[in-house]
């Protein structure tokens, strides 16, 4: 079986910065600790924008510019970095919640082995239910976990209430 562990958009801006909160920032030490200690293919996503995103449908709906593609806000937190430094992992940029290029590169990593896939990243209740769905109709065979402990939404409630979705849509919820 191969092991994968998808850090999701764990960018300064979602953690500190244009759309941070005090919970995002008490996931960092928990989430850098698992990349450290994660024995297995680590894939990581960047929210990615541009210059015209407040002209962008999410843009409309959420206007807060972040995550511009070179910026300070669309770097990785410090702490997740330096955990992903030295580590064979794969950048995976993606325009919007969820990422269709993730499942094809985690088949091509995987070859005619089983998977497992963990998640960890925020925000629960945006991109980590996105991709964690994504993810479950790509391999439905295959035992895909987020783990609590290091996600974190855009309020407690909205956490609790996307770990609720996944749960019950067979994603098991540990941490």
């Amino acid at each position: 079986m191969k092991r994968f562990l998808v850090v999701v958009d764990m960018q300064k801006d979602f953690v500190d910065g244009a759309l941070g909160s005090a919970e995002a920032v008490a996931i960092v030490h928990a989430a850098a600790e698992k990349i450290r200690g994660f024995d297995g293919e680590i894939f990581a996503t960047l929210d990615t924008h541009f210059d015209n995103y407040m002209e962008t449908a999410e843009g409309r709906k959420l206007p807060v510019p972040h995550c511009i593609k070179g910026s300070d806000g669309w770097q990785f937190n410090a702490d997740i970095a330096a955990a992903l430094e030295g580590r064979n992992y794969t950048p995976v940029e993606k325009l919007t919640f969820g990422s269709t290029a993730l499942p094809g590169l985690i088949s091509k990593s995987a070859g005619n082995d089983t998977v497992s896939i963990e998640l960890i990243g925020l925000c629960t209740d945006i991109c980590v239910v996105s991709n964690a769905l994504i993810l479950k109709a790509c391999f439905p065979e295959a035992q895909i976990s987020v783990d609590a402990s290091c996600c974190a939404g855009v309020t407690p409630e909205k956490h609790n209430a996307a770990l609720e979705t996944m749960r019950s849509c067979q994603i098991d919820i540990i941490g």
